[in-house]
């Protein structure tokens, strides 16, 4: 009997919209409150997720969305890097 697998699911912080966990971007909270992008999505922190689009990424930008699931205030800089290695990524 064959079994199906699970496929796991995130929430975007950007759209809410529920997708596969593997066709989305983390962004990670390290133990030393550095916010970075987790290409491996294994990485130890908390994490938020963001669909590969720059309309997501604006959208968590305007309401906080990054903020509020990492728990953390993110300086206005840390965007522009994110932004940036976003543009490489997508």
């Amino acid at each position: 009997m064959a079994t199906t697998r699970k496929i796991p699911s995130r929430q975007c912080t950007g759209c809410g919209e529920m997708k596969d966990k593997r066709k989305m971007i983390r962004v990670l909270k390290t133990s030393e409150g550095e916010i970075v992008i987790d290409k491996t999505g294994k990485k130890n922190g908390r994490g938020a997720y963001l669909c590969p689009s720059k309309e997501c990424f604006e959208k968590a930008v305007k309401n906080k969305g990054l903020e509020r699931s990492l728990k953390i205030a993110i300086p206005q800089e840390i965007y522009g890097q994110l932004e940036k290695e976003m543009e490489q990524i997508g």
